[in-house]
């Protein structure tokens, strides 16, 4: 495949087309690469799908917390499927190349679902912090009801701010060169390639990039200061475990999310490579999506029973 600009660009006109880097010159350095990748991917539908569908078909798991853990599987679901399977294929084939339509719907859907966790990642941690600090009033004031809206509110805002900034710097020009520079169409690389001056752009991307990331991050970070406040007076130590216990596997999760998001998309634009960018690009796509179900599974016991049953149903249906 030519990976010229001249036949996908008609003189003055933006790029139509572009196409991701070759990752390596190497054949076997990327078929490793796939291998590698395509294990966790497959890791990680299976362990996001499982635990969406034990919470579903398991009653004793309709609570709050579970709905929110549901919700969260869908959208590490979407978040992979949405880079993935195009990252994959450009690893072993030639055939690298996304329209301008295409790249732009990736980048849509890619931040609809990062941008959603976010905010999901708040809701739960604001429902720790009812359980924890006011656990008579638990039962009425998280109803299903609230917790469906929080759950609409977390997809919506993703569905805005992934419309708003896709139409924003697809509205740019782009004069080439048209070689992505990346594993998917993720916001900075993309900007590197427009033509002219971008800095509004950049602006606008480091603005969402705080309020998204850093709102529902001093959420999290006000909800878990007020749990380690009630903690710390509780009597009785089993009831100072449990406590904690519930909210191990969700601080776990902000940690590795926030953590490599923040590294992205806050750090100064002097200090961003494309090799580091890929690394970190590569960890929060696949390793957390894979890692998310496993630390859940295997920290939760009603999650863990949940799945055995989940299993043994399917097993016996088979049989």
């Amino acid at each position: 495949m030519n990976l010229s600009c001249s036949q996908w660009q008609d003189n003055s006109e933006s790029v139509k087309h572009f196409a991701f880097a070759k990752f390596s010159a190497a054949a076997e350095q990327c078929l490793l690469l796939f291998t590698l990748i395509l294990l966790m991917f497959l890791a990680s539908l299976t362990g996001n799908a499982l635990i969406a569908l034990a919470i579903c078909t398991n009653p004793t798991l309709h609570t709050p917390m579970y709905f929110f853990l549901a919700n969260l599987s869908l959208l590490e679901i979407g978040y992979t499927c949405s880079v993935i399977p195009k990252m994959l294929q450009s690893l072993v084939s030639e055939a690298r190349g996304i329209s301008r339509e295409g790249c732009a719907t990736q980048m849509f859907f890619f931040t609809l679902f990062a941008i959603s966790e976010c905010c999901l990642l708040a809701a739960m941690a604001f429902d720790r912090y009812m359980a924890i600090c006011s656990p008579l009033h638990y039962g009425t004031r998280m109803s299903r009801g609230l917790c469906a809206q929080l759950a609409v509110v977390s997809w919506a805002v993703g569905c805005v701010v992934g419309l708003g900034q896709t139409n924003y710097i697809f509205s740019l020009n782009f004069c080439g060169p048209c070689e992505i520079d990346h594993f998917f169409c993720d916001l900075p690389p993309i900007l590197a390639l427009a033509c002219g001056d971008t800095s509004r752009n950049e602006a606008a991307v480091f603005v969402v990039a705080v309020l998204c990331i850093s709102s529902p991050f001093l959420l999290i970070i006000a909800s878990y200061g007020r749990i380690l406040a009630a903690v710390l007076i509780m009597p009785s130590p089993e009831g100072r475990r449990k406590a904690l216990s519930t909210c191990s596997s969700h601080l776990l999760v902000v940690t590795l999310f926030y953590g490599s998001g923040s590294v992205t998309y806050l750090r100064p634009k002097a200090s961003h490579s494309p090799g580091t960018d890929k690394l970190l690009a590569l960890f929060y796509t696949a390793v957390t999506s894979m890692l998310n179900p496993i630390i859940y599974s295997l920290r939760n016991k009603e999650v863990k029973a949940a799945l055995w049953r989940t299993l043994w149903k399917k097993a016996l249906t088979r049989g």
